[in-house]
């Protein structure tokens, strides 16, 4: 089999104004950035507000693991399948980091022949928009600078700034950084740092802005720091929010590109999920349910982190309710969280498969009985994968009544997903849908926290460090105890320990610090050791890459 970049490379893709006006856009309401790429206008979606929605399809996963499982692929080969049954059909996909592209994780365009395209483009530099969030997150810590630099009209306390640096690439180096050293003329000495740009607030707040004006007025709530008084300060008292907004101007409208098979696909934005709130805009969202019947979309990492985030933060807010969840889930995986090593996932073994059992139940718990979702599981097939062990998975889901399909997007695009297809399209025609977020808008911040633990995680309960508490006071003090919580923990365990597989309990979720995001709306809760400026490998994907005197890139996949 080719390798996923061959693959893209070999593919013929339609012009991106022809798809643009297969799927309904007029000419005026779409911008070509080239020839397979556009930026989608906001008119677009408020032309269609009458427009009844199309099914929303949200596919997650099991806990990752480095076997893989393969959620971005099986959402798009979904996608694909759907369209080779006939159905009008868009994915809604985040946009990739150049942090994991260069770093270990790779991209997030899909994969083998369930691919969004041109891969190379979207993997990279794309259409700028990550690019646009960094200038905007910097040009506020710019401002901040400077404002205390000139007199510091607002008494900001130098050593109560909040707003650290963003880039977008993983530099461990720069997790803590002093600047202002040297001269009085290089700015005020004092400690900041660097987190990677998918985890800055001004990327939450672009996927949640509903429009301009929505935009300007959540960059104006940002939370930048407290005076020598206690007294917050926000972006807004620095008059930063006009010069944010025109640097985001174009980056707020939703991308427009293709899967391989010539499906629409709109990706747009790109919040990890376990330091951030992990799903693509809303505008993405909503538009792709005006133009199509049936729209797939994913979030990052397991049910217990994007899922989990798009139920109770993004779903609420904006009135979504979900049709079905497809849970992803590989063999490998369950052998890896049924105890076996990484050397020795290719070896038959459905003892080991049995064993990691335990994690897929618990994320369909989480689906059916916390958010009363139908759900489709899909076994995203691998080559080495011996029927039996299937058979192992296929029997469980018989047992427990969950609908199950055998996915083969990777190896051969939607034709290898039409039976995933048939079995989501089945289920959503059941409609059994009683969606419900976890908890109620009234819910305080703790109360939301021990539910997320117990419920979610398995937790037997939460453990607050001295800090954390002091942080959720001082949130108190500013009436912001009943945002929602975006909480940051490591994806590779349901718990916050990532050497915890399966399905772990009788552990309890630490706490270690609550950031506000008033802008964003809401507020991050920082369990274990999860950091927020991730490092590269010892052998980097970026080692990898290189460019052929031709112009093709080689090695990124």
């Amino acid at each position: 089999m080719l390798s996923d970049i061959e693959i893209a490379q070999h593919a013929k893709l339609v012009p991106i104004s022809k798809l643009a006006a297969e799927i309904g856009l007029q000419e005026d309401e779409f911008e070509p950035y080239g020839r397979y790429k556009a930026k989608i206008s906001l008119e677009a979606l408020a032309r269609r507000q009458d427009r009844p929605d199309g099914k929303l399809i949200y596919v997650t996963a099991i806990t990752p693991t480095p076997a893989g499982e393969g959620k971005t692929c099986t959402a798009v080969g979904l996608t694909q399948a759907l369209g080779r049954l006939g159905k009008k059909t868009a994915v809604a996909l985040r946009e990739p980091s150049l942090g994991p592209t260069f770093g270990v994780k790779g991209g997030a365009a899909g994969g083998g022949y369930a691919q969004v395209l041109p891969m190379e483009e979207i993997n990279l530099h794309f259409n700028g928009d990550f690019h646009a969030i960094t200038a905007a997150h910097n040009l506020l810590a710019a401002l901040i600078e400077n404002h205390i630099y000139h007199g510091n009209a607002l008494g900001i306390d130098p050593k109560r700034v909040l707003w650290r640096r963003v880039m977008d690439i993983s530099d461990r180096s720069l997790r803590k950084i002093i600047v202002g050293l040297g001269e009085k003329v290089n700015g005020v000495l004092r400690e900041s740092g660097f987190d990677i740009t998918a985890a800055s607030e001004i990327m939450a707040i672009l996927c949640l802005a509903e429009g301009i004006e929505d935009l300007k007025r959540r960059l104006g709530s940002v939370l930048v720091a407290f005076t020598q008084q206690g007294t917050p300060v926000y972006a807004r008292d620095l008059e930063a929010v006009g010069a944010m907004t025109v640097l985001l101007k174009e980056a707020i409208k939703p991308n427009l590109v293709q899967t391989l098979e010539g499906q629409p696909a709109l990706i747009h934005g790109g919040p990890f999920a376990n330091i951030a709130h992990g799903n693509n805009s809303i505008l993405a969202t909503r538009l792709a349910l005006k133009l199509a019947d049936y729209v797939v979309t994913e979030g990052g990492f397991g049910s217990d982190l994007g899922a989990e985030k798009f139920f109770d933060i993004v779903a609420p807010q904006f009135n979504l309710k979900p049709d079905v969840a497809v849970v992803v889930l590989s063999i490998r995986a369950l052998k890896s969280h049924g105890g076996v090593s990484a050397a020795q996932l290719a070896e038959f073994n459905p003892e080991a498969v049995r064993a990691g059992l335990s994690n897929l139940a618990k994320h369909v718990a989480n689906l059916r009985e916390v958010y009363q979702l139908p759900l489709v599981a899909a076994i995203n097939k691998f080559p080495a994968d011996h029927d039996r062990e299937i058979e192992v998975v296929l029997e469980y889901c018989r047992r427990e009544q969950i609908p199950v399909a055998i996915s083969e997007v990777v190896a051969r695009g939607g034709e290898g997903g039409t039976e995933l297809a048939r079995r989501v399209l089945e289920v959503i025609a059941a409609g059994e849908n009683r969606f419900r977020p976890l908890y109620r808008p009234e819910y305080s911040i703790t109360e939301q926290l021990a539910l997320l633990a117990t419920k979610i995680y398995g937790a037997a309960g939460v453990t607050y460090t001295n800090e954390a508490l002091k942080a959720l006071e001082e949130i108190k003090a500013l009436g912001f105890d009943h945002l929602p919580v975006c909480v940051a923990k490591t994806q590779m365990s349901l718990s916050d320990q990532p050497a915890l597989k399966g399905a772990p309990q009788g552990w309890s979720l630490t706490v270690r610090d609550l950031k506000l995001a008033a802008g964003a709306g809401f507020v991050v809760a920082l369990a274990g050791n999860i950091l927020t400026m991730p490092g590269l490998p010892k052998k980097p994907a970026a080692n990898q890459i290189d460019l052929a005197p031709d112009g093709t890139i080689t090695g990124l996949f």
